[in-house]
This record gives structure tokens, C-alpha cells and sequence, in this order.
């Protein structure tokens, strides 16, 4: 199962840091492993081998700003970093929609059958 990430870590603020400081954040670190930038991490430019993880950390960064600069979103995820993970660990439920057998067609078309008729040779 996979484990929720810390989404605080991944953008290096605190717990406590505004919208304004989670904005920079997010912001620079997009300078920093953007595939596009020059000297990013992602770019041809950067293969002098320090690999700061630039393809596996832009999408978790997307994801952590994401969830963290809406404010209900934000606070969702601190109730989940509070709370114990005991609802993760069992089974679900999952809803299932059952499709009866398929019935025959109400309207059957045959191919057409062309026919001379008294019209044609006239």
C-alpha cells in the first residue's frame, strides 16, 4: 500500500508556513527540476551526474502544491497527518454496478433485398 507522503518535506516548509511561503516554495523549486528551465534537473544541460531526483520529484511537487495551496484541501491532509492510519489498513468496500444480460434488439435489421420491379423495364 502506499504510504502518503510528507507533502511539508517535499516542498521544505514547515508545517506552520503561509500560502505566500508555500507559493515560493513551490516556485522555486519548479526552477529547480523543471525538464524546460535551463540547468534544470530534467534537461539534457544538467548531466554532470548530481542527480537531485528531478524526474521523480517534479510530479510530488506538483501533487504537494496542489494539495497544499487550497486551504480545505490543506486541512484535510493535517486531519490525515493527525490521525492514525488505522482506516487504511483493512479492506473496502468497493460499490459495484451489476449489468443484467444483454436482451435482443427490439428493431431487427436485415440486409435489403433488391428487387426488378414493373418500373425498371419500362
Amino acid at each position: 500500500m502506499r504510504r502518503q507522503p510528507d507533502y511539508y518535506a517535499v516542498l521544505k516548509v514547515a508545517r506552520t508556513a503561509t500560502r505566500q511561503e508555500i507559493s515560493r516554495a513551490y516556485r522555486a523549486l519548479m526552477r529547480i527540476h523543471h525538464p524546460d528551465v535551463p540547468g534544470g534537473s530534467g534537461s539534457a544541460a544538467a548531466g554532470d551526474g548530481t542527480d537531485s531526483g528531478g524526474a521523480d520529484s517534479l510530479p510530488e511537487i506538483m501533487e504537494a502544491f496542489a494539495v497544499l495551496r487550497d486551504p480545505m484541501t490543506r486541512a484535510e491532509y493535517d486531519r490525515t497527518l493527525s490521525a492514525p492510519n488505522t482506516y487504511r489498513s483493512g479492506a473496502r468496500s468497493v460499490p459495484v454496478r451489476r449489468v443484467q444480460s444483454e436482451q435482443p434488439p427490439l428493431l431487427r435489421v436485415r440486409p435489403v433485398r433488391w428487387e426488378r420491379g414493373p418500373w425498371a423495364g419500362t
